[in-house]
């Protein structure tokens, strides 16, 4: 490939980009470390390696292209190519469960007649038969030669980059105890066993070595097998997001129809949904009416009416009715794309606690290599013999692999990040997760995010001698003209039979005006009252609702009373937040009157009223300053400050995509008990992680010493060491549940 250097003037962008790398090839936290560092021997190259998902997220300067970082990645010793899409198959495939599930059936079906042999030769010599080690010997080294290749491949292209990793501790053991069998059988066939009975199985001598080294090869893949399965169903949920683009749309090009990839819409093209279709992209309806389900999207289970104007979602699926949408947003730029790959690239980064475990994980390779040599020299000096120190070393190398430790906060944050989605929980970053627990304080905006931000008409009241039914028609009439949320209320409320207004003119501010059935009429702000209405009016305002009057030939001759209704949800999710512990706030920029009706109705005390964007910013520095750790809940282009500026920014799905890009997480569905899950998911990941760093470092820690004191059999050190990965695993997948 010839690669064409491009020449930048001082005024070019230099703006770092994101590449996503898969890797392979990599067994434990060492071999993260590895990547990380020889990638970051680029000048300007940051990376983020997760052994969980296998992915590098790399953050590159214009300079280093792709080809640059897979080369670097190659000769580290490991497979590398660039992830192309959100959808891009993931590691753990078919394939690489079927040759893990081969060997690891290989292993079992020779380590179980091996094992059987060995044990009742030991137990009762008088069964033993001519040239029985050989036959030991025949079942067991296609398991330490074949079925453990894998592991003698990467101990030996370690070897050649002159580092070390789980393989070379896996090899080294499997190799040592086959090498000293081989040997034993050769100057021992024939002779008596020197232990018998079940210390023979505890303490092996001999041939018995080579089941040590079958089963442990066994134990091993059996973990691998296991922990890639747990693997793949913990990605499971974002393979399925992926998966909700269709492959084919209905291309309409003037009058006819095409079946053409959805992958070749753009912006503009217009398209057809047929019922129990998927939308492809993010559209406008342009004609049609269709109940749309969104529940893959927003977890609503009931589907909404969808009809012209409306605006849907790619991944959703039209349950009835024909809809002609015009795309809007194609390929990465839909919600769903956005969404997808902001998951993927949160799977990808890096937790405080992980980057911890991964710089021990990085020297505890080759601190368990010296611990072995010095546990078979401490041995042979104190006379323990020859194969009492080798079993202790060969226990020492395999009890110590540091699987447990390099999954035990990656697979946790994934399958966190699965749930979240299946929730409606979309996390950026696993900092998110991670602040989420801090979280004392959450501050709420009130349009959109506490209330439905949708303007409703409550109430009517007419001036003397005035018609409601005519008032309301007018009324719409005017404001039919309007694109206004109070203007979209009086239509939707006077209905869809209205005379045509002439000479319409909309007053920024103020309302607008036109002329109706030849009579001049205005909807705005109240003006001069007549009697009649002055209390009424009076009593909507101190009630926080807003005020609408209708002028006709300039004489009020009614008024509409409109408010943003709050749903039973937003008072649930307050009432949940205060369970936990939190302190809930609200803040608008709406009248002190409406934000503490809104306040009372969902039971939160510390309202902040009229607040501009800067202020808002504001408040919550002086809440940071208290040192209170603050979360902002907003979902408008005025919150985008505020999401920045908060510990914790969290923004509603159906938001503006300032709000949306501001947020460290988004809740999709447009019910904010959603938040209150979030919290719960994020408890229970930290408390899942604590509990597999516990398990992880206690089980070296202990296990350590008991193999260097020759307390523990390299088999059961392999199984142990298996079991451990698998346990560590299986207790990371119990989050699927978590948050119900």
């Amino acid at each position: 490939m010839t690669i064409t250097p491009t020449t930048t003037t001082p005024d070019a962008p230099t703006a770092d980009r994101t590449v996503e790398l898969m890797i392979g090839g990599m067994t434990c936290a060492a071999c993260v470390g590895r990547v990380e560092r020889k990638l970051g021997k680029l000048e300007g190259v940051r990376a983020a390696v997760n052994l969980a998902t296998e992915r590098a997220l790399v953050s590159a300067p214009p300079g280093v292209d792709d080809a640059r970082l897979v080369e670097t990645v190659e000769k580290a010793g490991y497979s590398a190519r660039v992830v192309e899409a959100a959808a891009d198959p993931e590691p753990d495939g078919p394939d690489t469960l079927r040759a893990l599930r081969i060997r690891l059936t290989v292993a079992l079906v020779l380590f179980v007649p091996l094992a059987d042999l060995s044990l009742a030769m030991s137990l009762v010599p008088s069964l033993r038969f001519p040239f029985w080690q050989l036959v030991v010997a025949v079942l067991a080294l296609p398991v330490v030669g074949w079925a453990a290749w894998p592991f003698h491949a990467a101990a030996v292209r370690n070897l050649r980059h002159g580092t070390t990793s789980m393989d070379t501790l896996v090899s080294l053991g499997v190799l040592a105890a086959t090498a000293w069998s081989l040997g034993g059988l050769i100057a021992t066939a024939g002779r008596p066993p020197v232990a018998a009975g079940w210390q023979a199985v505890l303490h092996p001598t001999g041939p018995l070595y080579l089941e040590v080294a079958a089963g442990v090869t066994a134990f091993v893949l059996a973990g691998r097998y296991f922990e890639a399965r747990a693997r793949r169903r913990a990605g499971g949920v974002m393979r399925a997001l992926a998966l909700l683009r269709p492959d084919e749309v209905t291309l309409l090009d003037g009058g006819a129809e095409h079946r053409v990839p959805a992958s070749l819409l753009r912006g503009g093209d217009r398209f057809l949904v047929r019922p129990g279709e998927r939308i492809a992209v993010d559209g406008t309806v342009e004609s049609g009416l269709a109940a749309v389900d969104t529940s893959a999207m927003t977890g609503e289970p009931v589907p909404v009416e969808a009809g012209p104007g409306a605006t849907v979602l790619g991944g959703t699926i039209a349950t009835g009715g024909r809809l002609v949408v015009r795309a809007d947003r194609v390929g990465s730029d839909t919600r769903l794309g956005r969404m997808v790959a902001a998951v993927e690239r949160a799977q990808a980064e890096k937790s405080a606690t992980q980057r911890l475990v991964d710089r021990i994980s990085s020297v505890f390779v080759p601190a368990v290599l010296l611990i072995a040599a010095g546990t078979l020299v401490g041995w042979l000096l104190t006379d323990g013999g020859t194969q009492q120190a080798l079993a202790a070393a060969v226990a020492v190398v395999i009890i110590a692999c540091p699987c447990a430790l390099g999954l035990a906060t990656p697979t946790a944050l994934m399958v966190a990040s699965g749930r979240g989605a299946e929730l409606g929980i979309f996390v950026k970053g696993h900092r998110a997760l991670e602040t989420v627990r801090a979280v004392d304080t959450v501050v709420l905006d009130k349009t959109g995010t506490l209330t439905e931000g949708r303007m409703r008409v409550i109430e009517v009241a007419c001036a003397a001698g005035v018609d409601e039914a005519e008032l309301v028609c007018r009324a719409g009439a005017v404001e039919r003209g309007s694109e206004h949320a109070i203007a979209r209320a009086i239509v939707e409320y006077a209905g869809e039979d209205l005379p045509e207004v002439v000479n319409f003119a909309a007053e920024p501010g103020l309302g607008a005006r036109g002329t109706v059935d030849g009579v001049e009429v205005a909807v705005g702000r109240p003006g001069t009252l007549p009697d009649e209405l002055t209390d009424v009016v009076a009593e909507w305002e101190r009630a926080g609702r807003t005020v609408v009057t209708v002028t006709v030939v300039d004489d009020v001759a009614g008024a509409f009373a409109l408010e943003d209704p709050v749903p039973e949800a937003s008072r649930l999710a307050v009432a949940g937040l205060r369970a936990r512990g939190l302190r809930p706030v609200l803040l608008t920029g709406d009248s002190e009157a409406a934000a503490r009706g809104v306040a009372e109705t969902v039971g939160i005390d510390e309202v902040h009223a009229r607040v501009l964007p800067d202020d808002k910013v504001a408040l919550i520095a002086r809440l940071r300053a208290q040192g209170q750790v603050v979360a902002m809940v907003g979902d408008g282009v005025n919150d985008a400050a505020a999401l920045a500026e908060a510990d914790l920014g969290i923004a509603v799905g159906s938001g503006t995509d300032v709000a949306l890009e501001a947020a460290d997480l988004v809740l999709v569905r447009d019910d904010l008990r959603a938040l209150v899950s979030a919290i719960d998911l994020a408890r229970s990941t930290l408390g899942t992680i604590r509990g597999n760093l516990v398990w992880a470092f206690g089980y070296n820690v202990a296990a350590l010493p008991l193999a260097a004191a020759g307390l523990l059999n390299p088999l059961l050190a392999g199984a142990a060491m298996a079991l451990s990965s698998l346990l560590v695993v299986t207790n990371s997948l119990r989050l699927r549940n978590a948050a119900r």
